[in-house]
């Protein structure tokens, strides 16, 4: 509103103006020399107006002609820095997802049209990193780490294919040197962190774990927490080459992270050691509250040197009553009940504590049950049958880090280097499903478990046929059948037996069941039969269930028994013999050398 009324108020003065020029009379002459100009002074203003119109006009033609091929060359270079966005922009697009040969073309593009743009330069890499040629890619990441300011992207970039060639070293020194540009660096401080881990060096990680406090990549509980972790490592590594550094670490962890189970097992044997039983049992007690956990437990009973068994399980019940039995660790408690009151020969109080786990117990406690049975009665026959139910039942709680699991605590994960990733739970593995077990108990576990035994319930035989069991010959000729037509009898009573013993439904056998017996007559000499075609050595599935059939023989060949050496008619060939002729030639005296002689 306020231009408009100003654009009003400037036409009214011009309006004016030209009025009032208008309004004057006389001439205006201007004399130069012999050169003399006479006029009005309206017309005067008009060719001043007019003039100074011309010298603008004819200003900015000579301008604009000035700057015409500077303005060629921003449009040129504005055109080109467009269509390198425009490569850049869909060829992320297409690394994105996925299409290789499409993000090749994009980065072909991106780098003639943008060859000094850094995102070009990363789209570059980064197609050569999806089509699989990491020489490539590297050598772009080399040019990006040359650069001021893609510095760090292409230490980053190399810092990956470092890691994707298995170079751990080069992959640390690139990681330390990103550190040096700029601490605030999470992957970098991470490799790090991991690296002097894996490694041992429990100092130099805990200088990167203060490197992140200050850089605010971490926040106070959190470095409160790893910090512990680190102390711990420390002190279990030094726990028998330096035991004073080991027992001032693992005291400064369990200040920093009560509830770290490593740092409190140790610290409660240092305490224990140094009779300060009281302080121990206050360790162990704050890290079973939160974490139930074996080695707790032990430590707990171990806590006074010299006691007794039977104090040791009191000591345990006691660590086991302040868990209650709605929490998850409650079984924590009465597996250590139970394993201290074997040690204290405690058979019932044992027995009672893991009763109600017997139906579907995990490892530990079917080991702990076939414990109890070899050493309260001796009986091996039920400890094996305990123990083969071990073997079968669920995983107990382990220490897990990222699907691997371990026997003992490591401050590192060796899957993805992650700092206190281990944790006390059970393995994926022992998960429930909704598929069932995949192994079900046997019959000699049942048997062996059961009380009083199970009885064997032979079922009546019905009329429909029941295939009966297969019986596996043993390996023979496929062309022998040295069975007598009587044979088929004792088979057929012999099929009967087995499939009562095995609790089976038996019928009548259409086919008989060929099987290897002694011949009732032995023929004095060998019949050569005709060959048969061999038996198959694989069978298809539907035959598996079939008893294999022979072709019917109009006379049945009698041969000798594959375990029958039988007696040859041609007699056992003589090397000597042959060579000295027939016995009328082998005889002595004058007569012998006729013989030999061919008379």
């Amino acid at each position: 509103m306020l231009r408009i009324v100003l654009f009003l108020v400037l036409i009214a003065l011009a309006a004016a103006g030209a009025a009032w020029v208008a309004d004057q009379s006389g001439d205006l002459v201007l004399t130069a020399g012999s050169f003399r100009i006479s006029t009005t002074l309206p017309r005067f203003v008009f060719l001043l107006g007019l003039f100074a119109a011309s010298v603008v006009l004819v200003w900015s033609i000579l301008t604009m002609i000035w700057r015409m091929p500077g303005r060629l060359r921003r449009r040129r270079h504005d055109k080109r820095h467009a269509r390198g966005r425009h490569a850049i922009t869909h060829g992320l697009l297409a690394i994105g997802h996925g299409d290789s040969a499409l993000a090749r073309r994009h980065a072909e593009a991106a780098r003639r049209h943008a060859p000094n743009d850094p995102l070009a330069l990363l789209l570059h890499a980064q197609s050569a990193q999806l089509e699989g040629n990491r020489d490539e890619a590297q050598r772009v990441f080399r040019a990006m780490a040359e650069r001021e300011d893609t510095r760090l992207l292409g230490l980053r970039g190399l810092f990956i294919e470092a890691q994707r060639a298995d170079d751990a070293v080069g992959a640390v020194m690139i990681a330390e040197e990103a550190i040096k540009l700029s601490p605030s660096a999470t992957w970098a401080s991470h490799a790090v962190l991991g690296f002097r881990c894996a490694r041992g060096d429990w100092s130099g990680a805990l200088a990167i774990l203060d490197s992140n406090l200050s850089a605010g990549l971490i926040d106070k509980q959190t470095y409160r927490r790893q910090r512990g972790v680190l102390l711990a490592a420390r002190a279990l590594e030094l726990e028998t080459m330096d035991r004073d550094v080991a027992r001032e670490s693992v005291l400064e962890a369990v200040k920093l992270a009560p509830t770290l189970v490593p740092a409190a097992v140790l610290a409660a044997k240092f305490e224990s050691e140094a009779h300060q039983v009281r302080r121990a049992m206050k360790l162990v007690e704050a890290a079973w509250l939160a974490n139930p956990h074996p080695d707790l437990a032990d430590a707990y009973a171990h806590v006074k040197l010299g006691d007794s068994a039977w104090h040791r399980l009191q000591r345990v019940e006691n660590l086991a009553a302040k868990t209650p039995a709605d929490k998850p660790g409650y079984v924590e408690g009465q597996l250590a009940i139970a394993r201290a009151a074997i040690e204290a020969s405690e058979f019932a109080r044992a027995r009672e504590v893991l009763a109600p786990y017997l139906k579907d117990p995990t490892q530990r406690v079917a080991l702990l049950m076939a414990e109890i049975e070899r050493t309260e009665h001796g009986d091996g026959g039920r400890a094996r049958a305990w123990t083969l139910r071990a073997v079968r039942a669920r995983l107990d709680p382990a220490w897990t880090a990222d699907g691997y699991v371990s026997d003992r605590w490591r401050p590192v994960s060796p899957v993805t280097g992650r700092l206190d990733a281990f944790q006390w739970q059970a393995p994926v593995a022992s998960l429930p499903s909704d598929k069932g077990p995949t192994l079900e108990s046997s019959a000699f576990e049942e048997a062996m478990l059961a009380a009083p035994p199970p009885k064997r319930v032979t079922a009546a035989p019905s009329e429909a046929a029941v295939e009966p069991p297969e019986v596996t010959p043993p390996p023979a000729p496929a062309a022998q059948d040295n069975s007598p037509p009587q044979a088929k009898d004792v088979a057929k009573e012999a099929t009967k037996e087995v499939a009562k013993e095995t609790g089976e439904q038996t019928a009548k056998v259409d086919e008989p069941v060929v099987t290897p017996a002694e011949p009732a007559n032995p023929a004095p000499a060998p019949a050569e039969s005709s060959p048969l075609a061999p038996t198959p050595v694989f069978r298809t599935r539907a035959d598996l269930s079939k008893p294999a059939s022979a072709p019917t023989q109009t006379v049945i060949p009698i041969v000798r028994a594959p375990d029958d050496p039988g007696i040859d008619d041609d007699g056992p060939s003589d090397e000597f013999t042959e060579q000295i002729g027939t016995p009328k030639a082998q005889a002595g005296g004058w007569r012998g050398f006729w013989s030999r002689w061919g008379a």
